[in-house]
């Protein structure tokens, strides 16, 4: 939708079944009595498809906002706790981060308050058992919609609330990873709470003091806890190790002993001269002392065999552009996040149109063990 690829995660089939059965055998008979068994399954499933098109449209509203500040979406997956916009770089300022942060909890209360509206509206005709459905449904969307919303604004990083907490950090202090530290600490509190909360109602139900029904209610809110928390402490570990690569700039972290390929050269040179010998995945070509382009193993494979020594480097390579350059002087987590978003390995450091050297991807993965060697993974 809207050029954003919608992915579905293995784990929403099971919260789907739930979801629907917990419909179709309680949320559904009793407000509409005397149904058979079949059409509570399918009423249940319907409005299973639409709570989830609800999260979908709250992501969808996060992702809009972030486009108009040229923010790529990588893709929104729909999961277990409901779903989340993937963001291929961080917002430019305190608000865009604030305005992306608020626009997934308007649409919800939009949607609740179209809901509202419809219902309210339905209860004016003569009553069926058609327009009752309709009513149960609204109602049901409705209250979902408002509980998304209001959820979503809890201040704990990486809820919506947290991200709008983390705007308001970031614009009091002027330094974005530490707003994200503080506002993942209030997310790790969050997720703590939640945890006790959910064990309570679990110990509460078996020891027969609360409510046996609560007992599924607190399972999944310890569950909700444990991923609240594991986010959060993610996300702090994220901003530890970001702010280490934006101290860094791209000149201490690159190659400057670079071996460039002549754009004259047959792809049989490069292969037997450069790429079989270094071991390299890919090269600078190089020209006069500038850079006209970079040749890659990928490109290489593209070539028959038997065609190596008839076609020059110059043919297969890619012509330089501005995204495979960066200059020595930009940080390394700017250098990192280019790569991210044009899926490069590899960027050529180039400074008034001279080569200077090589940052790839592993060097900066290096950087990363050396500084936080616990943090690779969550990087």
């Amino acid at each position: 939708m809207f050029g954003i690829p919608i992915h579905v995660h293995a784990s929403w089939l099971l919260v789907f079944f739930f979801v629907t059965w917990s419909l179709a055998t309680g949320y559904l008979p009793d407000v509409l009595p005397g149904l058979s068994e079949p059409r509570y399954w399918a009423m249940g499933s319907v409005a299973a498809i639409l709570l989830f098109a609800s999260v979908l449209l709250h992501e969808l509203g996060h992702s809009l906002v972030a486009l108009r500040y040229r923010i790529p979406i990588s893709q929104i997956t729909l999961f277990i706790f409901g779903g989340v916009a993937q963001m291929r770089k961080e917002p430019p300022h305190p608000r865009a981060e604030f305005l992306i942060a608020i626009a997934g909890p308007i649409v919800s209360f939009l949607l609740a308050g179209v809901c509202i509206g419809l219902v309210s509206l339905l209860e004016t005709f003569p009553t069926g058992t058609s327009m009752h459905g309709l009513v149960a449904l609204g109602t049901l969307l409705g209250m979902v919609n408002t509980q998304l919303g209001l959820f979503n604004l809890l201040p704990g990083f990486p809820l919506d609330g947290g991200r709008a907490l983390r705007a308001g950090l970031w614009a009091w202090s002027k330094d974005y990873y530490r707003a994200t530290s503080q506002a993942a600490f209030v997310g790790l509190l969050f997720g703590i709470s939640f945890g006790l909360f959910g064990a309570f109602l679990l110990v509460g139900a078996l020891s027969g003091t609360v409510s046996g029904a609560l007992a599924s209610s607190g399972g999944w809110i310890v569950l909700l806890g444990a991923f609240l928390f594991a986010a959060a402490r993610g996300s702090r570990k994220q901003a530890a190790i970001r702010a280490s690569l934006a101290s860094v700039p791209v000149r201490e972290l690159m190659v400057s002993h670079v071996v460039a390929v002549s754009p004259d050269s047959t792809v049989e040179e490069a292969v037997n001269q450069y790429f079989l010998p270094y071991g390299y995945g890919g090269f600078p070509v190089v020209q006069d002392g500038r850079l006209v382009g970079v040749v890659g193993v990928r490109d290489v494979q593209q070539v028959s065999n038997s065609l190596w020594a008839l076609r020059r480097v110059a043919d297969i390579m890619q012509p330089s552009s501005d995204d495979m350059v960066v200059s020595p002087d930009l940080s390394a987590i700017q250098a990192l996040e280019q790569m991210l978003a044009t899926g490069a390995e590899r960027l050529v450091v180039v400074q008034d149109g001279q080569l200077l050297g090589l940052v790839t991807r592993a060097a900066i993965g290096h950087f990363i063990e050396q500084r936080h060697p616990s943090g690779m993974e969550s990087s």
